[in-house]
């Protein structure tokens, strides 16, 4: 599935998408891109420097005013050929992704690959439809309407654990609103977000509208955010790389939209169905191998229940499977490097000293022993102002914890500096109602976790950042809203003119 494309031939020329073609790149520094399910090198390219990324912005600003001008119904016509190439491409990314990332395939065939179809064909349709004030007099002599304009260049970041779908989140509505962006995915994993940008061209979408660059943070991702000819950031990552992009973007005075780290609580109240949260328990800890910032994290369970579902999760999470990524049946990949294996198992480690490994808590070995895998893994007993609770591990691992009251696991879930999503579980309408409404975070879930539709924002709260991916609500990122006014009395001199000059 996906094999009809070898990564060092369709990347012979480069890692780097400028002005509608494959280049090198000018850093002097090359960069393995590693299987991380066998430690295998899967590509060696040139990285970004500072003259890539200027020539990506200059492409991207040369291309603006066309692709600006360009009517709403011309630009959702190239996204929606923009969609069909990418449907017919499906197999080539799911693969690729796979690969770089360790994606069990089932993920990306059935999440990934179709999510970011039904995106670009969201936002082909929304191109349609960027509305702004109807025209009215409201002071009488004046008629007032809004217009609502591209901004720009855009340069964005997006983060390794979603390369496809975040390449995509960044880059849609910023182009169907009718700017042009350059993106800059994570070294480690450019294969699909360069793909992307190559269907994008076989769709007719104008050379230089969508530009990839891929370097290192220092070089290539603080060059692009303090870009003088940039006039947006968009960031996904950690809120400590966050801050440091807030830092540049507000030192030359950018829109900024950040969506950063999170910790999403996971709240089961003693009249829930104990299957139901059991198995959205283990799914929503262990997608993408829990490398996912709205991961179910910080399970807390009413008493009631509690050991019942600490039992009944330590139980699923022993069932499933891990193994290569390209086999059908596997239902949990590595982790995306050894490096971030060891963070994890580093997380884990410290909390035996305070808290109970139930089940998991190692690296496997065998057949998966060269990959970066570790096992899913459940911890009970921890403190709520522990490391555990309060720090984002961004792997396959669960804690849970008890609580008695209705107002004190509302607390609890509260009681961290994230807010990106979060979960109650409830068959009481006012009960779950009640918790979607004082818990502080951008998406609760209520008997679910996890699902995202294209229709509706995602965004944060709190050190989660600020602004919505997704949705009509993106554009508010992307467009710049401008009054118009016009004089309707074709009077020479205005009655206001004589507080500057003369008598009434």
């Amino acid at each position: 599935m996906g094999k009809g494309f070898h990564v060092r031939d369709r990347f012979a020329a480069g890692a780097q998408y400028i002005g509608g073609k494959l280049r090198s790149g000018t850093s002097g520094r090359s960069h393995d891109i590693v299987n991380p399910a066998t430690g295998e090198t899967v590509h060696t390219y040139e990285l970004a420097g500072p003259a890539d990324v200027d020539a990506a912005v200059a492409a991207a600003r040369e291309a603006f005013p066309g692709w600006s001008g360009a009517t709403p119904a011309e630009r959702s016509e190239a996204m929606h050929r923009f969609a069909a190439v990418l449907a017919e491409q499906a197999d080539d990314f799911a693969y690729a992704e796979s690969l770089q990332c360790g994606k069990p395939i089932k993920l990306s065939t059935e999440f990934d690959v179709p999510g970011t179809v039904d995106n670009t064909a969201f936002f082909a349709g929304a191109a349609r439809h960027l509305e702004g004030k109807a025209a009215g007099e409201y002071d009488g002599d004046h008629t007032s309407y809004v217009r609502r304009e591209a901004i720009g260049v855009v340069g964005s970041i997006a983060p390794w654990n979603y390369p496809l779908q975040m390449a995509a989140w960044k880059i849609l509505p910023a182009v169907a609103a009718g700017n042009t962006i350059v993106l800059k995915p994570a070294e480690i994993t450019p294969l699909t977000s360069l793909m992307f940008a190559q269907a994008a061209t076989e769709a007719g979408i104008p050379d230089g509208v969508i530009n990839i660059v891929t370097g290192a943070g220092k070089d290539a991702g603080e060059h692009l955010v303090g870009h003088p000819d940039v006039v947006m950031t968009s960031f996904t990552g950690s809120t400590a790389v966050g801050k440091r992009v807030a830092e540049i973007a507000t030192a030359t005075v950018k829109r900024l939209h950040l969506e950063l780290g999170g910790k999403a609580p996971f709240l089961v109240f003693d009249d829930a169905d104990l299957e139901a949260a059991v198995n959205g328990a283990v799914a929503g800890a262990l997608i993408n191998t829990g490398q996912d910032c709205t991961a179910a994290t910080r399970a807390y369970v009413q008493r009631p229940l509690y050991d019942a579902f600490v039992q009944g999760v330590a139980s699923l999470m022993e069932t499933v499977r891990l193994g290569d990524p390209f086999d059908p049946s596997t239902d949990l990949g590595p982790l995306i490097s050894h490096a971030q294996r060891d963070r994890v198992a580093g997380f884990v480690e410290r909390a035996r000293a305070y808290a109970t490994v139930v089940t998991g808590g190692e690296a496997p070995g065998g057949d998966l022993a060269d990959g970066a895998y570790y096992r899913p893994t459940l911890v009970a007993g921890a403190a709520q102002d522990s490391e555990i609770v309060q720090s984002e591990i961004f792997g396959p691992v669960l804690v849970v914890l008890p609580f008695d009251t209705d107002d004190e696991g509302i607390a609890l879930a509260n009681d961290t500096p994230y807010g990106l999503a979060a979960s109650a579980w409830s068959r009481d309408l006012y009960r779950a109602g009640r918790a979607t409404r004082e818990i502080k975070a951008g998406c609760v879930w209520v008997n679910d976790h996890i699902p995202i539709i294209s229709e509706m924002p995602h965004g944060g709260y709190k050190a989660s950042g600020f602004g919505k991916d997704m949705s009509v609500y993106s554009f508010e990122e992307y467009t710049q809203v401008k009054h118009v006014m016009y004089d309707n009395t074709a009077v020479a001199r205005k009655d206001w003119h004589r507080t500057i000059f003369g008598d009434r």
